[in-house]
């Protein structure tokens, strides 16, 4: 296939198939159903190149504990459920649904001739600290649970596996947890079949990070780790040295400063390398902290310059990736302002220099104000549509490992909830979530629209309840996306 598709989709439009990555967005399997993988990583079967898609299931009834679920691509696109790859075992200490499965990885064992799953295993107080074990004679599974041990009689949190392609060993990357004694993320490489750790490669010690990934590129590693803010996202920080062993650089942020990486957690990352170019790919999670089985995916660009000695992630809203040739492209869309839009009740425009055309759209509460974006053009057609937001109900306490405005007395959560609505027809309401930002940074969140043809579209944002109130983000502009060709 020439490029990346994606089944993309709202919860309440039509399923449309795209190649288009769209970060942020709802994405879909072969039958319509969520991706539920949180968390986890892609392992690539050398025998048939097929890519396998393993991560945590979490569902509202089962936010932790759901087992491991498995997709399979041939693309890293059209994704096909094949159901729990490790499941929860009744009565187990280790695998139980109330037992913590989080961050699975899977390596292929080319002495045993198996495939090895490895994930933090805990249990619901983290006070076990584990790694996991699981063995399978094919690569989807099901896995079978082997053991659980303490890395080197250590403790291991947030879990990652790097896997060197120039010499094909494997290392286990893991943060020892929040005790005053730990605080650490350390480099372990793995024996030669994969079922034990062998030794500490490097330590980085007291640097209190998670979330741990390495990238490699013909000339250096980079170790990727998030702060430690729960599921609260943060300014993710990169390392970079010659050899795993060290020397590795202080750290650096990757995306621009206070905008939390885009409001992602890193995990896993990957190096795609096609006929004409090799692409890097961060591969992470947007927490939803408020419906955690609900969570997106970030899936970005990564431009790495081992001259300058410098990683920083490639924000765009829709891309398009072929994996044969390595290639990936932005899509570009036309862009409506808030400084034309129209208000209604109490929302308004704002004077903002960090804005465009420094002007934001503010004081959206509810369905009796709303601003109305109009003369926007379709196709008839499935679009992905851009909101520009800024959502600071956080007050920049989100940060913070701990973080709350209780100072004064206030209630947040991270993300506002608006309604919006094509051409006045509310008896199709899309919901848009607007996860918090620093004051005076645009993010944006999207959605698939389907605006009839031709230049008379209107797009209306009102707000809707979020747990505490009715405030929508304020609107900085939208951008709207051709649709697949």
């Amino acid at each position: 296939m020439a490029g990346l598709t994606l089944f993309l989709c709202l919860l309440f439009a039509a399923i449309a198939h795209t190649k288009y990555i769209v970060p942020g967005a709802r994405w879909h399997d072969t039958n319509g159903s969520l991706i539920n993988a949180h968390a986890g990583g892609i392992t690539v079967d050398e025998k048939t190149g097929k890519f396998w898609w393993f991560g945590e299931y979490k569902t509202h009834s089962q936010p932790e504990g759901g087992g491991v679920s498995v997709y399979s691509s041939d693309d890293l696109a059209t994704w096909e459920y094949h159901g729990l790859a490790l499941e929860p075992v009744a009565n187990s200490s280790i695998i139980s649904t109330k037992n913590i499965i989080q961050r699975p990885k899977v390596v292929f064992s080319k002495i045993t001739n198996q495939y090895h799953m490895w994930w933090h295993a805990d249990n619901s107080s983290y006070g076990l600290l584990l790694q996991g074990l699981a063995t399978s004679n094919t690569i989807g599974g099901p896995y079978t649970f082997v053991n659980a041990t303490a890395p080197l009689g250590n403790w291991s949190q947030d879990f990652g596996i790097f896997t060197d392609y120039k010499d094909g060993k494997s290392y286990s990357l893991y943060s020892n947890g929040d005790r005053k004694e730990a605080r650490d993320c350390y480099i372990t490489s793995f024996n030669d079949d994969v079922t034990t750790l062998d030794k500490v490669i490097y330590r980085f010690d007291k640097f209190d990070l998670e979330g741990p990934t390495i990238i490699q590129t013909d000339k250096s590693y980079y170790a990727i780790m998030s702060h430690k803010t729960g599921y609260r996202p943060n300014n993710v920080v990169a390392f970079r040295a010659d050899s795993l062993a060290g020397p590795w650089s202080q750290p650096f942020f990757i995306a621009p400063r206070n905008t939390r990486t885009y409001n992602s957690q890193s995990g896993f990352s990957m190096r795609i390398k096609g006929t004409k170019k090799t692409t890097y790919l961060y591969i992470a999670d947007q927490w939803d902290s408020n419906s955690i089985w609900e969570s997106r995916y970030i899936w970005l660009p990564m431009d790495i310059d081992d001259n300058k000695k410098t990683l920083e992630l490639i924000w765009r809203d829709v891309y398009d990736l072929n994996v044969k040739t390595g290639e990936w492209k932005a899509i570009e869309g036309k862009t409506y302002y808030g400084k034309n839009a129209k208000t209604n009740g109490t929302a308004f425009k704002q004077e903002a220099n960090f804005a465009s055309d420094n002007t934001i759209l503010t004081g959206i509460y509810g369905n009796d104000s709303s601003v109305t974006f109009e003369g926007i053009e379709g196709t008839g057609r499935p679009q992905w549509v851009s909101f520009y937001y800024q959502n600071i109900d956080d007050q920049g306490f989100g940060d913070q490992p701990g973080g709350t405005p209780d100072r004064i007395g206030g209630a947040w959560q991270l993300r506002r909830i608006s309604s919006v609505v094509v051409n006045g027809d509310t008896s199709k309401v899309e919901t848009l979530y607007q996860r918090d930002t620093h004051k005076g940074i645009i993010l944006s969140a999207p959605l698939q629209l389907t605006l009839n043809k031709g230049s008379k579209n209107t797009i209306t944002v009102r707000g809707l309840y979020n747990g505490v109130d009715y405030k929508g983000a304020d609107l900085d502009r939208i951008i709207v996306y051709p649709p697949e060709d």
